[in-house]
């Protein structure tokens, strides 16, 4: 499904706790995760919690906007 929506599963880990899996995804825009989330998880059999990264130099742009 990933390879559909032009992401791409770059790490899994199955995972004792709250989750069950946690996967790293990468993918072209929040949109298309969220869209390729929302055809995951159309059945209801599957919950879903998305959190959004960023790395280091991602963050460092972030903090130079705030002046």
């Amino acid at each position: 499904m990933a390879e559909k929506y032009g992401a791409r599963i770059e790490q899994a880990y199955w995972t004792m706790g709250n989750y069950d899996i946690v996967a790293i995804i990468e993918a072209p825009d929040d949109e298309t995760i969220t869209a390729m989330m929302l055809e995951l998880t159309a059945e209801g059999n599957i919950r879903t919690s998305t959190l959004r990264a960023f790395d280091h130099d991602q963050m460092q742009a972030i903090i130079q906007r705030t002046g």
